[in-house]
């Protein structure tokens, strides 16, 4: 059975000076409730990883407000002016990567390895401060992977041996996350007994969860 609790209790296991990966892609599958709860959370000196930083709309907006953040990595924050201003100003680091390679540096992390070869970003700013190596005639560079201390991600459905269901294209980085992080948090929208997921809908095991918020309670 996993820990079962509020959003404000789950929250408390992210400390000063942690690094948070938030999954979703704008809306979808975008933990709100786990945001906000971190926003309104004591932590600071934060390192957020997520695939954008939101828009106006959504809690990932108030958190980019918060002043808790220290460095984002995130490969899309146009529809958020307060993370481009956060990048302009120089208030928190903001590396920008490109969104394939943030994937594959998550899932580096969480298979343990050393890091990956890609030629995507050869030539262009990316490459700034990384080693490149030259395979057959082709450049590549070497991204490093990417863990964190605490995942928040969002699921349609959980059971409670914390077994995960997410719908569609909410997959996205939800199911990447869930492994290279050290302690994760999911916000599901409806929990059911053990046996009530077909085993072959699981898409994240529930080996890989610690902390379970019911949206609906």
């Amino acid at each position: 059975m996993k820990n079962f609790t509020s959003a404000e209790e789950a929250i408390k296991q992210v400390k000063s000076g942690d690094s948070v990966m938030i999954g979703g892609f704008l809306a979808g599958g975008n933990p709100g409730l786990l945001v906000q709860a971190l926003t309104d959370s004591a932590a600071n000196e934060l390192t957020i990883i997520s695939t954008d930083s939101g828009t106006t709309e959504m809690s990932r907006y108030n958190l980019s407000r918060s002043g808790k953040i220290k460095k984002i990595y995130a490969s899309y924050i146009g529809a958020n002016p307060e993370t481009g201003r956060l990048y302009m100003s120089g208030e928190a680091e903001v590396e920008l990567v490109p969104q394939g390679t943030l994937a594959e540096r998550i899932r580096a992390g969480g298979a343990g390895l050393g890091g990956f070869l890609t030629p995507t970003g050869v030539g262009t700013i990316v490459e700034e401060g990384k080693q490149k190596m030259t395979i057959e005639g082709k450049d590549y560079l070497l991204e490093m992977p990417l863990r964190a201390n605490v995942a928040l991600i969002k699921a349609n459905i959980a059971d409670k041996a914390g077994n995960l269901y997410i719908k569609g294209s909410s997959k996205n980085f939800n199911t990447v996350m869930a492994t290279a992080a050290d302690h994760v948090i999911v916000e599901a929208g409806t929990v059911v007994e053990i046996g009530e997921i077909n085993p072959e809908q699981i898409t994240v095991p529930g080996i890989f969860v610690d902390t379970i918020v019911e949206v609906n309670n």
